[in-house]
């Protein structure tokens, strides 16, 4: 198969392989990680927002990264010390002071780790707006002091995120920034058959089909969601070959042109599950960011 391209950090996204224990697993399993390419000052940074969700409790992470990825300021909110839902963070840096302000108090969730509605979590520089995320747009200007209702110009970029299934895998996901939310659907039975198969639906409509899995368990195929192209990378050795706790990945990235696509390939290890970050990729998502859409799908038996 041709490499996976890359959505996150030069340093690459580690997470849990097939020899891991399953504590950390099941730790892998409660995060969501979202990806942000924002404006700092005039200049491009990228915002990570992870959020976590264990036994003690909810926990919260922010890291803003500058074009040349160095980190520029990291926020985490444990899980334990997340009784405080309500409170801010600030760091001084070289062209300035940034400010993170968050408010989950009365958040709602559902399933994972992701607020839903009421709450709001905000990133300012000196008192301009960089990002904001939830519905309590109001507050957050009054706790950041802007001033100013406008639209902070941040444009999702990349997710990444666990789920747990048996034999269907759903998750809700759009493939744009600004476009539709859909409900797409992993299938693949994997107990004892001879011929397993993938399929993945979006909407109840089946986009994509592999037979004879065990000879194909990794690969990539091109779908067509919303008038757009998006190129689905998968590998699923561990769900055929590996122990029970073992995960799948998948990719769904929305396509450039052919040429541009073969340009922004990084290598993708199976073994260490290490996406690598090319500074051609970084340089032409200051221009135009595609979205990519990672999938760690954790086989519960």
């Amino acid at each position: 198969m041709r490499d996976f391209p890359s959505c996150f950090g030069e340093n690459g996204v580690q997470v849990a392989d097939s020899s891991s224990s399953s504590s950390a697993a099941k730790a892998a399993q409660n995060s969501v990680t979202c990806v942000y390419q924002c404006r700092l000052h005039g200049r491009v940074c990228l915002i990570s927002v992870t959020w976590t969700k264990n036994l003690m409790g909810q926990g919260l992470s922010v890291v803003i990264n500058d074009s040349a990825n160095h980190c520029l300021f990291k926020a985490d909110i444990k899980p334990w010390l997340f009784s405080k839902r309500k409170g801010s963070k600030h760091l001084e840096v070289d062209r300035g002071k940034i400010d993170i302000c968050w408010d989950l108090s009365n958040a709602r969730f559902g399933s994972g780790p992701e607020p839903v509605e009421g709450y709001y979590l905000a990133v300012a520089f000196e008192q301009e707006m960089v990002l904001f995320l939830g519905d309590l747009k109001k507050e957050a200007i009054k706790k950041v002091d802007t001033g100013v209702d406008s639209d902070p110009g941040a444009i999702f970029i990349a997710k990444r995120e666990h789920i747990v299934g048996k034999r269907l895998y759903g998750v809700k996901t759009r493939f744009c920034d600004k476009g539709r939310t859909h409900d797409m659907v992993i299938e693949c039975d994997t107990v004892d058959l001879k011929d397993p198969c993938l399929v993945i639906r979006i909407d109840s409509k089946t986009v994509m089909q592999v037979k004879r899995l065990k000879w194909k368990f990794r690969g990539n195929h091109t779908i067509l969601v919303d008038g757009l192209q998006v190129e689905v990378f998968w590998d699923v050795h561990n769900w055929l070959f590996g122990d029970a706790m073992g995960n799948a990945v998948f990719m769904f990235q929305t396509c450039l042109s052919e040429e541009k696509l073969c340009r922004n390939r990084s290598v993708f290890d199976p073994s260490g599950s290490t996406w690598s970050y090319p500074q051609k990729f970084r340089d032409h998502q200051a221009r135009s960011p595609v979205f990519c859409l990672i999938l760690y799908a954790w086989k519960h038996e």
